[in-house]
């Protein structure tokens, strides 16, 4: 319970800090007309900026309960073995969508950056502070704690990559599906390797690779 309470805060702060730096950043602006670069660049300086509060929540948390937090969340760096494993079997799930769901360039591209600083913003937040955040909150803090309560770890691997599914609420329920599956993935690297730096470092392989599909950007 306590976990899941934590989580919903750490999620609550995420939203609105997001929604408080977004319209700061707006605010800022010289122009009431914004182009869909510029508010796709805004939105991911949005999100970067709310990654830290979030993880602040996590830290306090752990720290009330008397817990070390890097400890805690398994921030431990991972091995080489372990990483090529996970990197291959992030590799077999992308295959797996694109197997189901062929990609189809469009040249409505939802990552619109208008230019090289938009890039840059968009790869920070898309692929370096989400990935952060995401697995400190999921796999470090969330399965960490189910873990160690009546679920076991098996029990928490499988709630932690449903909610993780669900979350993502910009796709389909077929995407969310695959994110599932790839949740468990992970869920399974960080118990098995005891490090959550793992799954960032996967995680945000991921988000690269699908991110540089995805265009155009400009």
């Amino acid at each position: 319970m306590e976990t899941l309470f934590v989580a919903l805060v750490a999620y609550a702060v995420y939203a609105v800090m997001s929604w408080i730096a977004y319209f700061a950043l707006v605010a800022m602006r010289d122009t009431a007309v914004l182009s869909p670069a510029v508010i796709r660049t805004l939105v991911s300086v949005a999100s970067i900026l709310a990654t830290g509060p979030t993880i602040a929540v996590l830290w306090v948390a752990t720290r009330m309960a008397g817990r070390d937090f890097a400890e805690y969340l398994a921030l431990n760096w991972p091995n080489r073995n372990e990483l090529l494993l996970a990197f291959a079997v992030m590799g077999v799930l992308i295959a797996v969508q694109f197997a189901v769901w062929p990609y189809e360039s469009s040249i409505n591209s939802p990552f619109v950056a208008g230019g090289v600083g938009g890039l840059f913003v968009l790869l920070v937040g898309g692929c370096l502070a989400g990935p952060i955040m995401e697995e400190f909150v999921f796999r470090g803090f969330m399965f960490r704690g189910w873990s160690e309560s009546s679920l076991g770890p098996i029990g928490a691997i499988v709630l932690t990559s449903a909610l993780f599914g669900i979350y993502h609420t910009q796709y389909d329920w077929l995407v969310r599906l695959w994110i599932f599956l790839v949740g468990l993935a992970l869920c399974f690297f960080r118990w098995r390797s005891n490090s959550t730096w793992l799954t960032v470092v996967a995680h945000s392989a991921v988000n690269i690779f699908l991110l540089f599909i995805a265009g155009p950007y400009v």
